[in-house]
């Protein structure tokens, strides 16, 4: 016990009789201090006494597929920010493969009395995954805001940016540059924001877009370079990918044909991750307005928090292309 009020007692920067008199129960402390020794034990691991553990901690988790796609990291570093400017402290949860999965981080997240959770790019976008864990939040009454297009049926708030206005500015701008070999690199088939995606692609092509010049992937620049290579193999002038990893690694693969971007293939990414201007060429992509989604997520996550009604329609954010060295007027010869 005397450990356990000397780790939080340093973590809040406060007294170790400070520490004592919240988890007694004793007046003399401010709300603020109180809370903030309250979210140090949460933080720590440690259990809260029994007589606290009905009260919501002020955090909030925000539960990530992966941080290797640098998009993620910097939604994080916006929530993370915007959650702090409320008063609440972001629990980091990835649920990478092969690590603890995302109905476990759920378990976690209940068992710490969180006030809340933000999910982006979650197993909710995947039409075969297990849903299981996002009904047991909806049993439980957690406050939750799912980021990008989920599966029907799960009635949380939405925010997401609009995948068929993404796709319509991509091909828009390689049909302008003259291609009409135009191919679409997706994530896999059940990925509800890639369907949208391919909806948009037949629209723009006259919906009589040729099946063979679509192709799915795992999100990684390997695989998106092996799914290139098909494309290539039918002849494709101008690619549209749907995250800027799957766009390197088809530059990658056109690179390994001897061909160049944008030479003989001009190629689009999605997102507008970190570092996209330093690749070579730098990359034409689609930007996803990141701020302002992760920031009316967490304007729905504290409405619900602190009682209000939040519809379930999706909040839609416009894209914005951004036209940079790999993408080129298509050759003539």
């Amino acid at each position: 016990m005397t450990r356990r009020l000397a780790v939080v007692a340093q973590k809040v920067g406060v007294s170790e009789a400070t520490v004592s008199r919240v988890l007694n129960g004793k007046p003399g402390v401010s709300e603020a201090t109180r809370e903030a020794v309250l979210t140090a034990l949460d933080v720590l691991g440690y259990e809260r006494p029994t007589r606290l553990r009905g009260e919501r901690a002020r955090l909030v988790g925000l539960v990530l597929p992966e941080l290797q796609n640098p998009i993620f990291p910097a939604f994080g570093e916006v929530v993370g920010g915007a959650l702090a400017q409320q008063g609440f402290t972001a629990l980091l949860c990835t649920s990478s493969a092969g690590g603890v999965s995302e109905a476990a981080y759920v378990d976690l997240l209940l068992q710490q009395q969180v006030s809340g959770a933000i999910f982006a790019g979650g197993l909710y976008t995947e039409a075969d995954a297990s849903h299981e864990h996002y009904r047991l939040l909806r049993t439980r009454k957690l406050p939750t805001v799912l980021v990008n297009a989920a599966v029907d049926g799960l009635a949380f708030p939405q925010v997401s940016c609009d995948d068929e206005v993404a796709v319509e500015q991509a091909f828009g701008h390689l049909r302008a540059l003259g291609h009409r070999r135009i191919g679409l690199l997706l994530g896999p088939a059940d990925h509800v924001p890639s369907r949208r995606k391919l909806a948009s692609f037949r629209t723009a092509s006259g919906g009589s877009a040729d099946p063979e010049m679509v192709q799915h992937a795992m999100f990684s620049l390997e695989s998106g370079q092996a799914a290139m290579l098909r494309l290539l193999d039918r002849g494709v002038t101008g690619v549209i990918c749907a995250s800027d990893p799957l766009a390197l690694g088809a530059i990658r693969a056109v690179r390994r044909r001897g061909m160049s971007v944008p030479g003989d293939v001009s190629v689009i990414g999605y997102d507008d991750s970190a570092l996209m201007t330093c690749v070579d060429p730098a990359l034409t992509t689609v930007r996803q307005p990141i701020e302002a989604m992760g920031r009316a997520a967490v304007d729905l996550l504290v409405h619900q928090i602190e009682g209000s009604r939040v519809g379930t329609a999706e909040l839609l954010y416009e894209p914005e292309l951004v036209v940079r060295a790999s993408t080129a007027q298509v050759r003539s010869d």
